[in-house]
Parts: structure tokens; C-alpha cells; sequence
């Protein structure tokens, strides 16, 4: 019997596109590393306006944002994963150069960041942020290795 995979993967974005199997493979090492069961997942691959009108509607926040993850279990932060991801694709685009990386390299540290949230990492606070980035290069290096 075929299990239904737990990631959904789409891109809601006018022009730019995304490899969905690296993606894939990332979430599962993240996951795998984080000590964690993906229950279900949806990782939307937007544009400005949408992630922008999610922050707005659901944050309160009027400004754009690079990532947004909503946990949608009954007990947030126990259990399999089970919530989604809304990567801004115009963000990653806009800022990799700022730091000097591929446009491929920024949205995979979205994903990431997003799925680092759905565990219950927090970057509210300057260890917090510090953590999340430590977290997320250490990541990133492991699945570029692969």
C-alpha cells in the first residue's frame, strides 16, 4: 500500500519557479536532525502580495516578510509536524544578493527557517535569532554535503 507523501510543495507565484525534489530532501533532513515526524506539511512558494496580505490578515503585521509558518496541531509544538510554510519567492530574490548567495540558497534557508519554526524554535530575541541562524547554516551546509 503507497503512503501518501506528508509534503505538499506548490508555487502560487506569477514567474518564478522552484525544484521541488532538493526541497523535499531538505525538509527531511531538517526534520530528521530536529528529532521530529512530519505529519503534514504545505510549503506555498508566493509572491509579495500574498505572504504580505497572510501577515496582514492573520499577524496584524503590514509589511512584507520573507517566511511565515502556521502551526495548525491542536497542541502547537507537540507532536508530528502538521502546518504550513509561505516562502516569499520576490523576497529571496531581492536579498541574496545583499548577501552575496543564489537566489536557490535563499529560498532553501526560508524553507528551513519556516520548518524551524513549526518546532518550536523562537527568534524573537538576539539568542533566539542567533540560535535559528546557527541552526539553519549548520543545515544548510549538511544538505549541501549530500
Amino acid at each position: 500500500m503507497h503512503m501518501p507523501d506528508p509534503i505538499e510543495l506548490a508555487v502560487s507565484h506569477p514567474t518564478r519557479r522552484v525544484a521541488f525534489q532538493p526541497i523535499r530532501t531538505l525538509l527531511d533532513l531538517v526534520a530528521r536532525r530536529e528529532h521530529s515526524l512530519i505529519g503534514a506539511l504545505s510549503v506555498v512558494f508566493a509572491d509579495h502580495q500574498t505572504v504580505e496580505g497572510l501577515n496582514r490578515r492573520h499577524l496584524g503585521r503590514a509589511y512584507t516578510t520573507d517566511v511565515i509558518a502556521f502551526d495548525l496541531r491542536a497542541n502547537p509544538g507537540y507532536g508530528p509536524v502538521d502546518g504550513e510554510i509561505y516562502i516569499d519567492l520576490d523576497t529571496a530574490a531581492e536579498r541574496a544578493p545583499e548577501f552575496g548567495v543564489r537566489y536557490t540558497d535563499e529560498v532553501r534557508r526560508y524553507v528551513v527557517h519556516g520548518l524551524l519554526h513549526l518546532l518550536g524554535h523562537l527568534d524573537e530575541t538576539e539568542n533566539g535569532k542567533r540560535e535559528m541562524r546557527r541552526l539553519e547554516d549548520t543545515y544548510l551546509r549538511e544538505f549541501e554535503a549530500t
